[in-house]
This record gives structure tokens, sequence and C-alpha cells, in this order.
């Protein structure tokens, strides 16, 4: 796949397939723990939304950093319309085609502005792994887009040095059943194996 591939059709879909699981999560599901072990569901749902927040900022050339890293106080029925408040701004912000190449400053350092979009695919398509194990929801989005989303990842997120600059945990060896976004979350440190219904 080319580093020169517009990411953010990508990251809307994957942002739809989310918006899909905040639609399904349960009342009684939002303390219920999840593969991320400083969040319930509540705490991840706040944080997906929180990821769309930063990579704002990210784009409007702001400090991402000044968004905390998940979003409180939200009442657990409103969260389908935080997530797209969220999308809406990200959208307006990313929509100048010149802005990704332009260098942006990301919690890891300058980057192209498309790489910050691949940053926030990632985040969106793991955590919504994250939730759909914890929720028990189905999991699987489009198969083209998390092959696309792994593709990008194999070459961005190394496998090795992991923790404190690179703050992933270590690859997890994908089940030989494993779907498309088990091994894209295996990647990114989950044992998914461990979460299976």
């Amino acid at each position: 796949m080319s580093t020169a591939i517009d990411p953010r059709p990508l990251y809307r879909d994957a942002l739809a397939w989310v918006d899909l699981l905040f639609a399904r999560v349960r009342p009684e599901q939002m303390t219920d723990p999840t593969p991320c072990p400083d969040f319930d569901v509540r705490a991840l749902l706040g944080h997906l939304v929180a990821t769309v927040d930063r990579g704002r900022v990210i784009g409007d050339g702001g400090d991402p950093l000044s968004i905390p890293e998940f979003l409180n106080g939200v009442p657990d029925d409103a969260w389908r319309a935080e997530l797209e408040r969220a999308q809406a701004h990200y959208r307006k912000v990313w929509s100048d085609d010149e802005l990704l190449d332009r260098p942006v400053v990301a919690p890891w350092g300058t980057v192209p502005g498309r790489a910050a979009v691949l940053s926030n695919l990632n985040e969106a398509l793991v955590h919504g792994w994250d939730l759909s194990a914890a929720t028990g929801l189905p999991a699987e989005p489009d198969t083209a887009l998390v092959e696309a989303a792994f593709a990008v990842a194999r070459r961005t997120i190394p496998a090795a040095g992991r923790g404190g600059r690179v703050p992933f945990g270590t690859v997890v060896e994908s089940a030989p059943d494993a779907s498309p976004l088990e091994r894209l979350a295996n990647w990114s440190g989950r044992n998914t194996t461990a979460w299976r219904r």
C-alpha cells in the first residue's frame, strides 16, 4: 500500500463501525472490564471520543495533550451524540487536502498529517475491538478496511522496543483462526484469545 493514500475515508469507515458498537452497548455494561486494564466500558467510550478530539486538535495545529485521555461526565445515553460531535469537528478540520502532507505535532512527534490520520485509524479499530471484546458485540468491520490498516501498522509500529515512546504492548502471536481484526489487535499487543466468548 502506498504511503500516499488518503486515509480519511478509511478512518471515516472505521468510525462508522465504532458508532454501530456504541449504539449496541447496554447500560448495565458500562462498568464492565475491558482489555485495556485502566478502562471500564464507559471510560473506553470516553477514550474513543477523546482520540477523535485529539486528532482534530492535531489537524488544527493545537496541543493534542490539551484534550484529556478520555471524556468524562457524558450521560450513558449520549455517547453516540458525543462521537458524532467529535467526528463532525474532525471532518471539518481535515477537509483540507493539503493538510495530509503538512507537518503536524502529534504526542509522539512531528509527522505528516497523513500519518496522524493513520494513527487515528489504528486507534479506532483496535479500541473498537476492545469494546467488542468487553461487551460481546460482533466485532468484524469490513475486511479490506482492516487489512489496509494492518498493512500500515506493520510498517509504522515497530515490533521491537515497545513501551515508553512506542506505547504498545508486546506483539501477541495470532491464533491460526484469528480474524483480520484480531491480527491487528495482536500486533497492537492485545491477547485476543483470552477475550473470546
